[in-house]
C-alpha cells in the first residue's frame, strides 16, 4: 500500500492552523517573541488587544513559540549577553509569584487569605495564558462551540485529596458529588462503542482494529463491568499477534502460577519492585515478544514511559495479567507509585470539566481579580470569556503579567537579613524588575536553578532531578464521528502509534454547554503522546523525548496526525481532507511532575529524604510550590504544595 499523498491527507485545505504567529515558522534559537505579528497596535502590552485571546487559537499550543526562548538562553548562558540592563519598573509588592499555573493561581488566593484582600500581588508566567498545565482549547465549527482539554484532564488523584485541596475546591463552588449529573456515562455505550486497540503494521505486521480485551481502560466512560461474554473469542480471532502470542497471553489471564516459589509476599513485592514489568513478562512469565509490545504503553497516560520502565509491583498495583497465582498480600509493598496503591475514597472523588481543569484555574482568577471573567457561579464560567486587558491593571491589588519569563530572583542583600526580593523578567525586547517583601516560585523545578543562584547548590541539584514528563495533547475536531459510530469505537489504543490513545471527548454537559450526542454532530478528539526511549532510564528517557518534541515542527506532528487518523478511521469512512476542521496540539516538553519509580529511584525503596524535600526548602524570603516539590504529578499536589509555601513565607 502506498502512503497517502498531502491531498489525499488534507494538508492543502485550509483548517484553522492559527498558532499565535498564523504560521510563521519559529527557531528554538529565537530569542524573545514576535511581538509585532501577535498585536502590532500594543507592542508594549498585547494583551490589551482586542485580539488577544489565547484559548481559541490553535496550532502549536502549551509550550508554544516564544514562551521558552528566554529561559533557554538563559539555560544556555548566553541570555546576559545582549539582555541589556533590566529597567526597573518602580513597583512595590507585597508577593510576586513567579508561574501563572494551579499551584501559583492558589499561592495568591492562600496569600490573599492570610495577609488581606488589599494585598498585593504580581503572578509572572512565560505563557500567553495563564493556568499553566491546565489549558483551555476552544473551537468552532458551523454554529457549534466546542471545548477541550489541553493539558490536566480532571478533578483525581489516586490517594484521598487533602483537607486543604479539598478546601479550595468547595471554595470555587465545585460540589464533586454532584459530577452524575453532568455526564452521560451511557452515551457511546448506546451508540454500541466501546475500547479499541488498533495494532499497526510497523509494530505487528498489518494495520487493525480489534475488540478490547478485560482490563485495558482508556476513557472514564469505559464500563468495566459492561463485557461481551465473547470478548476474548473476538480479541483472539481478530488480534494480529502470532499464535503463541495469543496462547499465552490467555495463560497469563487464567493460569494461577506463582513466578516467585519459597519466598513470602514482602520478599516477592521487594523483587518486583526492582524489575520492569516487560522483564517480569519474558523472564519470568516467559511471553511471547508480541506480548510484551502490547502491553508496552499501557502506563504512558500515568508515568510517560512504557512498561519497560514501570516496575511489576506497580503493575500487580494495576492489576495487569500474571499475579494472580503469586499469593501477594494487598497492602501496598515497598516503593510502589501512589497512582498503583488503590484507594475507593480516592476513586470516587472525581470531576471533569469540559475544559478539564482550566475551569479551576478560570475560578481562581474570577476570585483574584473579578473583572477579568464575569459571572459568579460554577454553571456560568464554562461560558463566559476571559478579560485578558483586565488581568494587569495597576488598580488591581492582584496582577497577572502573561508572556514573561522571570530570569533571575534574588534578595535584596544577604538572604538571612533582607527584606525585600527583586524579580527580573523579560517581556518583549526589554527585561524589567519589580520588587515585593517575598516570592513563591510556583514554576518548573528545572527552571529555579537557573534564575535563583544565590540557592545552596544541594537544593539546586535536588531541584534539577525534577526531570519533567514531556508530552503531547492533541485536540482534533472533526465535523462529524459517523466513522466512530461504524467501527463500533469510542475511545482506541494503539501501542505502536504516535499517539498511543485516541478518545472521543467525554460526554460532559455543564453550565450551558452541551457535548456531541449525535454521530453526525462535531466533536473533539482527544490523543495523547508520551514522548518516550524504551529501554533507557525513565530520566534519560524524558530527556531525549523533550528534545524530540522542542525540534518536531507543528507540520510534521499534523501529518502524523492525518495519518494515524486515516489509518485508524479510514475502514469506518474518515476522509481526513473532509471531516478535520481544526487540530490543536499542546506540546509539553516539560509536562506531569517527575514521579518517584522504585525501579531508578533507591531511596523510593530505602526511605530517607527524598530530592523533592530538600528542593522545596524555603530560602530566606523565597518558597517554592509547584506539584514538582511533592513529586506528585496531580492538581491537589499543586494546591497543597502552595499553601506549604505560603505557610513558610507567612508564618513569621
Amino acid at each position: 500500500m502506498s502512503e497517502p499523498t498531502d491531498r489525499e491527507l488534507g494538508l492543502h485545505r485550509k483548517i484553522t492552523r492559527r498558532d499565535f504567529v498564523n504560521g510563521v515558522a519559529m527557531t528554538a534559537g529565537a530569542t524573545l517573541m514576535p511581538w509585532h505579528l501577535l498585536a502590532a497596535d500594543h507592542d508594549a502590552d498585547p494583551e490589551k488587544s482586542t485580539n488577544y485571546y489565547p484559548p481559541a487559537l490553535t496550532g502549536m499550543r502549551g509550550s508554544h513559540p516564544g514562551s521558552f526562548d528566554a529561559a533557554h538562553s538563559l539555560r544556555d548562558g548566553t541570555f546576559w549577553d545582549s539582555a541589556g540592563k533590566p529597567i526597573d519598573t518602580g513597583e512595590a509588592y507585597d508577593l510576586i509569584v513567579v508561574g501563572g499555573g494551579i499551584s501559583g493561581l492558589a499561592a495568591a488566593h492562600f496569600y490573599r487569605k492570610a495577609a488581606g484582600e488589599k494585598a498585593r500581588i504580581l503572578i509572572l508566567d512565560n505563557h500567553d495564558d495563564f493556568g499553566g498545565h491546565a489549558k483551555r482549547n476552544e473551537f468552532r465549527v458551523g454554529n457549534r462551540f466546542m471545548l477541550g482539554f489541553g493539558g490536566t484532564y480532571s478533578i483525581q488523584s489516586p490517594a484521598p485529596y487533602s483537607a486543604v485541596a479539598k478546601g479550595v475546591i468547595g471554595e470555587l463552588g465545585i460540589d464533586v458529588a454532584s459530577y452524575p449529573k453532568y455526564v452521560d456515562r451511557d452515551l457511546y455505550r448506546s451508540q454500541g462503542l466501546a475500547s479499541k486497540i488498533f495494532f499497526d503494521k510497523e509494530t505487528f505486521g498489518t494495520d487493525r482494529l480489534t475488540v478490547n480485551p478485560r482490563t485495558l481502560r482508556f476513557s472514564d466512560s469505559d464500563d468495566p463491568a459492561f463485557i461481551e461474554s465473547d470478548l476474548w473469542k473476538k480479541f483472539i480471532a481478530e488480534a494480529p499477534l502470532a499464535d503463541q502470542a495469543k496462547h499465552d497471553l490467555k495463560r497469563l489471564f487464567e493460569e494461577k502460577k506463582d513466578y516467585l516459589p519459597g519466598l513470602s509476599s514482602d520478599e516477592k513485592k521487594a523483587k518486583l519492585a526492582r524489575m520492569s514489568y516487560a522483564n517480569f513478562l519474558k523472564d519470568l512469565a516467559g511471553v511471547h515478544e508480541d506480548i510484551v509490545r502490547m502491553y508496552q504503553a499501557i502506563p504512558h497516560g500515568l508515568f510517560g514511559v512504557g512498561i519497560d520502565a514501570v516496575s511489576a509491583q506497580d503493575a500487580w498495583g494495576f492489576n495487569l495479567p500474571g499475579f494472580d497465582g503469586m499469593n501477594l498480600d494487598p497492602k501496598p509493598g515497598k516503593g510502589m507509585n501512589r497512582d498503583a496503591i488503590p484507594n475507593e475514597e480516592a476513586e470516587k472523588y472525581f470531576f471533569h470539566f469540559p475544559d478539564g481543569n482550566a475551569t479551576i484555574a478560570r475560578l481562581l482568577v474570577r476570585r483574584l481579580i473579578p473583572d477579568a471573567i464575569p459571572g459568579n457561579s460554577l454553571s456560568d464560567v464554562v461560558l463566559a470569556k476571559a478579560s485578558y486587558a483586565r488581568l494587569d491593571q495597576a488598580s488591581s491589588p492582584v496582577r497577572i503579567r502573561l508572556n514573561s519569563t522571570a530570569v533571575r530572583v534574588k534578595h535584596a542583600g544577604d538572604a538571612a537579613s533582607a527584606k525585600e526580593v527583586e524579580v527580573a523578567y523579560a517581556r518583549g525586547s526589554k527585561v524589567y524588575t519589580a520588587r515585593a517583601k517575598s516570592s513563591i516560585l510556583a514554576c518548573w523545578h528545572v527552571v529555579i536553578p537557573y534564575i535563583c543562584d544565590e540557592l545552596p547548590d544541594r537544593q539546586k541539584q535536588a531541584l534539577s532531578s525534577a526531570q519533567k514528563v514531556p508530552l503531547l495533547y492533541t485536540n482534533v475536531l472533526i465535523r462529524n464521528w459517523t466513522s466512530f459510530k461504524k467501527l463500533g469505537a469510542n475511545s482506541i489504543y494503539a501501542p505502536g502509534g504516535y499517539h498511543t490513545t485516541l478518545n472521543l471527548d467525554s460526554p460532559v454537559s455543564i453550565g450551558g454547554y452541551e457535548c456531541s450526542r449525535k454521530p453526525e454532530d462535531p466533536v473533539v478528539i482527544h490523543m495523547m503522546k508520551a514522548a518516550c526511549k524504551p529501554g533507557l532510564p525513565a530520566r534519560d528517557q524524558h530527556i531525549a523525548g523533550r528534545m524530540e518534541l522542542y525540534t518536531t515542527t507543528f507540520a510534521d506532528m499534523e501529518r502524523k496526525i492525518r495519518e494515524q487518523l486515516t489509518r485508524t478511521l479510514g475502514p469506518g469512512g474518515f476522509d481526513p481532507a473532509r471531516d478535520i476542521a481544526a487540530i490543536t496540539v499542546n506540546r509539553w516538553p516539560h509536562g506531569y511532575a517527575y514521579e518517584y519509580n522504585s525501579l531508578f529511584d533507591p531511596f523510593w525503596l530505602e526511605g530517607g529524604e527524598t530530592p523533592c524535600e530538600v528542593a522545596r526548602k524555603t530560602f530566606g524570603r523565597i518558597a517554592i510550590a509547584n506539584a514538582d516539590a511533592g513529586a506528585y504529578a496531580y492538581t491537589d499536589e499543586a494546591i497543597n504544595q502552595a499553601w506549604r509555601a505560603v505557610g513558610d513565607i507567612t508564618k513569621g
